[in-house]
C-alpha cells in the first residue's frame, strides 16, 4: 500500500494545526504556523516538505522499533536531517540512519546519535534546562533570527541546525550556547544563508 499521500496529508495537518515553534517548542495555531513557515528562510513550501520528511521518518522508526522512535530525535531543514539522541546498541544507530535515508526528499543525513547506556533522568532534565535556556536566549536576542534554528541537547552536548543570516549571527548563537552552564560541547550543522551547499546537496 502506498503511504505517501497519507503521510503528506498528515504532515500538512501537523504543520497547520499543531505546529511547534522550532526554537521555543510552543504549540502554534494554524495561522501562526503559516506565519512561522513564511518567515523562515526555507519558506512555507520548504517547511511543509521538511514536515513530510519528519512524518515519514517517524513512521519508519515507529514500525521498526518503538525504542528507536522514542529515543532518537531529528531536526529537518531543507531536506537535511540531523539525528540526535542516545541508543544502547550500535546497530540501533545504524538502523535509524538507514531508515532516515529511505524517506522521500532527504538530501543529507547527519548522524549525531550517541551510543551509551549511561543516560538517566537527571541527564534528561539537565539537557532540557540547557535547551530551554538557549532557546530563550535566541528568542530574545534581536540580532538573531531565531525561527531559523533548531536546538537539541544530548548528555550536555548542544546540537544546532538551521540557516544563519550571516557569520556574525551564527557567532552570536554559538556564543550563547557555550555560555550556558553544564554545556560540554557545541556542535553546529548550521549553514549560512548564502552557502552554495544549500543548493548543491
Amino acid at each position: 500500500m502506498n503511504r505517501r499521500p497519507a503521510l503528506a496529508f498528515a504532515a500538512l495537518l501537523t504543520l497547520l494545526a499543531t505546529a511547534c515553534d522550532p526554537v521555543t517548542g510552543t504549540v502554534l495555531g494554524a495561522g501562526a504556523a503559516v506565519g512561522v513557515g513564511a518567515a523562515e528562510e526555507r519558506g512555507l513550501e520548504g517547511a511543509i516538505d521538511d514536515t513530510k520528511i519528519r512524518a515519514e521518518i517517524s513512521d519508519l522508526w515507529f514500525r521498526q522499533d518503538f525504542d528507536m522512535f522514542r529515543d532518537v530525535s531529528m531536526s529537518v531543514t531543507e531536506g537535511r536531517v540531523m539525528l540526535t539522541g542516545s541508543v544502547k546498541k550500535p546497530e540501533s544507530r545504524v538502523d535509524a540512519v538507514r531508515l532516515a535515508w529511505q524517506a522521500a526528499g532527504v538530501r543529507q543525513v547527519i548522524d549525531e546519535i550517541q551510543v551509551t547506556d549511561q543516560s538517566g533522568f537527571l541527564d534528561y532534565t539537565r539537557d532540557a534546562v540547557i535547551a530551554n535556556n538557549l532557546r530563550t536566549r535566541l528568542m530574545f536576542d534581536e540580532h538573531v533570527k531565531n525561527v531559523n534554528y533548531t536546538v537539541d541537547v544530548v548528555n550536555g552536548v548542544v546540537y544546532l541546525m538551521g540557516i544563519a543570516q550571516s557569520q556574525e549571527e551564527l557567532d552570536r548563537v554559538l556564543a550563547h550556547a557555550r555560555d550556558i552552564s553544564n554545556v560540554k560541547r557545541v556542535v553546529s550543522h548550521v549553514l549560512l544563508k548564502n552557502d552554495p551547499k544549500r543548493q548543491s546537496l
